[in-house]
C-alpha cells in the first residue's frame, strides 16, 4: 500500500530557487523549505536573498544564499559549482515592457526576451543535463496566462511565456526516458513586484481582480501549492503541463484594455 502521507515531502532533496528574493520565488522557496528540501536561493539582489534564508532558517528549514543573474551564463555557471545536480529547480525570473508592440524598440525587446526566455532557456539547459545524467529531477519554469490569452500591451513578454511553455513541452519529451519532469506553472494576476505598478492604479488593480472567477488578485503564496505538487512525488505523473494558477481567469476569458 502506497505511503500517501509522505506524497509532498522533500527529505533529503535539494532545491534551486532562482528569483528567491521577491514575490512567486521567495514563497516558493519557504514553501519547498517547509516540506524537507534544502533549498539554495538564487537572486541578483544578495540583500533580498538574504532575507528570504533568513526566514527560512527562523523557520527551521535549511536554505543558502546564491548569486544568480540569469543574463549571465557565467554566473549560473558559478551556482552550479555550488549547488551540484539538485532534484527540483524553480526558475521564477521575470521582466515585462507594457508597450504596444508598434511602439517597442529593438533594446526593449532584447531585455524581455534575454532574461525570460534565454535566461530561463539556460537554467533549464544546464540543470536539465545534470539531472538526466543521474536520472531524476524536476524542472519547474513560470510562465503566465499570457502564454495562452494576450492583451494590449503584452506582445513580447506574452512571446516569451508562450516560448517558456513550449521549451518545456519539449523539454519534457526529451528527457522523460531518462527520469526528468518538466512542467510550467501559468499565474493569473499575483501581487508581485512586477505587478506593482498596476497595484498602484486602483482603477486598472480592480478591474484585473474583476476578470478572473475569484473575483481577486492572488498572492505569492497561493502559488506555492502547485510548486510543491510538481517538485514532489505527488506530481510523479505529471510532465509537460501548464498548471494554471489564475484563479479562473482563462475558463472565463477575462480579459481589460489597460491604459497604456
Amino acid at each position: 500500500m502506497h505511503n500517501y502521507k509522505s506524497l509532498f515531502d522533500l527529505t533529503g532533496k535539494t532545491a534551486l530557487v532562482i528569483g528567491a528574493g521577491s514575490g512567486i520565488g521567495q514563497a516558493s522557496a519557504q514553501g519547498l523549505a517547509a516540506f524537507g528540501a534544502r533549498v539554495f536561493c538564487g537572486d541578483v539582489n544578495a540583500h533580498n536573498n538574504a532575507e528570504t534564508v533568513r526566514m527560512i532558517a527562523e523557520s527551521g528549514g535549511q536554505a543558502s544564499a546564491l548569486a544568480v543573474d540569469l543574463n549571465d551564463p557565467a554566473s549560473l555557471a558559478a551556482a552550479f559549482t555550488e549547488t551540484g545536480a539538485v532534484e527540483v529547480l524553480v526558475c521564477t525570473p521575470g521582466i515585462n515592457v507594457r508597450k504596444p508592440l508598434l511602439e517597442i524598440s529593438d533594446e526593449e525587446f532584447d531585455r524581455v526576451v534575454n532574461l525570460n526566455l534565454k535566461g530561463t532557456f539556460r537554467a533549464m539547459k544546464l540543470y536539465g543535463k545534470a539531472m538526466a545524467e543521474r536520472g531524476y529531477g524536476s524542472i519547474i519554469t513560470f510562465a503566465s496566462i499570457r502564454a495562452q490569452v494576450v492583451e494590449p500591451g503584452q506582445g513580447v513578454y506574452a512571446a516569451t511565456k508562450a516560448g517558456i511553455l513550449q521549451m518545456c513541452r519539449a523539454l519534457a519529451a526529451e528527457l522523460g526516458p531518462r527520469g526528468v519532469r518538466v512542467n510550467a506553472i501559468g499565474p493569473g494576476v499575483v501581487e508581485t513586484p512586477l505587478t506593482a505598478q498596476i497595484k498602484n492604479k486602483p482603477d486598472w488593480y480592480a478591474a484585473y481582480a474583476g476578470k478572473n472567477a475569484l473575483g481577486r488578485w492572488g498572492q505569492p503564496h497561493e502559488m506555492v501549492g502547485a510548486v510543491l505538487l510538481l517538485a514532489s512525488d505527488a506530481g510523479s505523473y505529471i510532465t509537460g503541463n501548464l498548471l494554471m494558477v489564475d484563479g479562473g481567469w482563462t475558463a472565463i476569458d477575462g480579459r481589460f484594455t489597460p491604459p497604456l
